[in-house]
């Protein structure tokens, strides 16, 4: 197995979740030829880049036709968990780079590296890391099934804004006193 996976022009990328809401997986895909690499996100990491991904449209070209959000494709089971992700959008090729690094706990922090092209060079990362150049209508498809895909889990708690578990919810905004009033 490579330490770097490199996709310069994928096929798909796609959000995709495993499990029930309040216990899912969340997963990050890309395919190119007969090449799949999956790996493990957080859901704040979904989150984190469909919120990038939103604030590149606000100020690119309008994107072409966007491909249609597509669902995971087999081998589903994670590589590997991501820690530090980068994403970045270059005008003048028209692209947007989305690189992840391996959770490790000593990991550095892309918030410690002042430059974001260190990260999409490599200079940053150790262990495994991945490396996705996709099209504006490929960023925008991808932001899309990631917005749907947050938007599926459970319901948010109107008073802390945490998701409000089946089994559950002791609101922190009520020190646990009384179940939120819905």
């Amino acid at each position: 197995m490579p330490d770097a996976w490199l996709y310069e022009n994928p096929d798909k990328v796609t959000f995709g979740a495993i499990g029930e809401p309040g216990s899912r997986v969340f997963l990050l895909q890309v395919v190119e030829g007969s090449s799949i690499a999956t790996i493990k996100l957080e859901k704040q990491q979904v989150k984190a880049i469909v919120e990038y991904l939103s604030k590149i449209f606000e100020s690119s070209p309008r994107p072409g036709h966007l491909v249609e959000p597509t669902v995971l494709e087999e081998p589903i089971e994670p590589m590997w968990a991501a820690g530090p992700i980068a994403a970045l959008y270059e005008e003048e090729i028209n692209r947007v780079f989305l690189v992840a690094q391996e959770f490790s706990p000593d990991a550095p922090s892309v918030d410690d590296i002042d430059d974001p092209l260190k990260i999409i060079s490599n200079v940053a990362f150790e262990g495994f890391s991945i490396r996705i150049v996709m099209t504006l209508e490929q960023a925008g498809a991808l932001a899309i099934s990631g917005k749907l895909l947050i938007e599926s889990g459970r319901p948010l708690c109107p008073l802390c804004s945490y998701p409000l578990d089946p089994r559950g919810h002791d609101c922190p905004k009520t020190n646990g006193y009384r179940p939120p009033l819905l």
